[in-house]
């Protein structure tokens, strides 16, 4: 072993354990992707203490391989453990995280993003060698339901609730009936949400992605919205300019190479007294400001998938994930948005309003 001069024991230790610690918590999230797709947690969930065996019944899984699972989690408390009786228990509040797909706070889907990055780890080493990008079309098929079954939860949980009412005058103009745009829809679950909540308004979905858009209008028709909702493979750019009195961009518009461009297609599409809702990842403007680990979540997020996509189309801007509000209030007033500001924030995203 080589040893660096001046090296702080105190410093370095607490480094490896750092590194150990993420090491466990990538581990940790394979086992939680494994409890979900085997019912692991549904089989526990408001069934109080049980033994390995019983979830093991319970799942139709093998008790030998569920008793080592059920250690797993409960050495990362994700599960809670009874010594006396030997028996293990999923809390309310484990639940709402690990069992309930209702839940605003269902978390398993997103370890499916990060599998897609080891899954697509050559394209991206490829990537970062030769500064060509990656279409979103041309990750591991994991990734797309990664996020949209990750997103639709938050999106449900909020969107009519507080994002929406928190837009100058949106919600009346919803009620009464409105045109709405919904820009990188993905599968489309941020369109139906809206359409629900209003059945007067009609919804238009537009993605670069035809399997998305494939699984959308399937959603579409599960949720009983087909009626007024349309679901269309599109650029940013070339939508139809139908006056919409409200154009939404869910943590996409960082996504594009020409988030320019695609500002100023809104601008000649939508109603002059409509409003765009930009949603986007929690950021600051500072990197000092995002050292903490939703930062570190979305600089990871943004290296392997969001630049890449952006750079695959050639574009001259790669906001990256941690964009934040002051570059892309710029950005807005230089493509015709005159009018900014922060609507609201939550620890993941920033709800923006811009409008003529």
């Amino acid at each position: 072993m080589v040893m660096t001069m001046n090296v702080d024991m105190q410093k370095l230790n607490d480094l490896v354990g750092m590194a150990v610690g993420d090491m466990s918590s990538a581990q940790g999230g394979f086992m939680i992707s494994v409890g979900h797709k085997l019912g692991l947690y549904r089989a526990m969930a408001n069934a109080g203490p049980l033994t390995s065996g019983e979830v093991a019944a319970r799942s139709g899984c093998a008790e030998r391989y569920v008793r080592e699972w059920l250690n797993a989690q409960v050495a990362g408390k994700y599960v809670a453990y009874h010594p006396g009786s030997q028996t293990y228990e999923l809390t309310p509040e484990q639940a709402m995280v690990l069992a309930d797909e209702q839940s605003p706070v269902f978390m398993p889907p997103a370890w499916s993003v990060n599998a897609t990055m080891w899954a697509d780890e050559s394209k991206i080493l490829n990537a970062f060698r030769t500064g060509k990008g990656i279409g979103w079309g041309e990750h591991d098929e994991r990734l797309y339901c990664g996020v949209a079954a990750f997103y639709r939860n938050a999106y449900q949980g909020s969107l009519v609730q507080e994002w929406l009412p928190a837009l100058e005058g949106v919600t009346a103009k919803l009620e009464a009936g409105a045109k709405v745009a919904d820009i990188g829809c993905g599968h489309g679950h941020s369109t139906i949400i809206m359409a629900k909540a209003y059945p007067k308004s009609f919804f238009w979905g537009f993605d670069v992605h035809e399997e998305s858009i494939v699984e959308a209008r399937r959603n579409a028709e599960v949720a009983g919205v087909a009626d007024r909702v349309g679901f269309t493979v599109a650029q940013a750019t070339d939508y139809p300019a139908n006056q919409y009195d409200l154009i939404c961009y869910f943590d996409c518009l960082h996504d594009m190479g020409h988030p320019d461009k695609a500002l100023q297609h809104a601008a000649t599409s939508i109603a002059r007294d409509g409003t765009v809702m930009l949603v986007e990842p929690f950021a600051g403007d500072r990197l000092e400001d995002n050292i903490n680990p939703i930062g570190r979540l979305y600089y990871v997020g943004s290296a392997a998938l969001c630049c890449a996509h952006a750079i695959s189309e050639n574009g001259n801007y790669v906001l990256g994930a941690q964009a934040g509000e002051e570059r892309l209030a710029h950005l807005a007033r230089a493509n015709g948005f005159l009018n900014f500001r922060r609507a609201m924030a939550t620890p993941f995203n920033l709800i923006l309003e811009a409008r003529l």
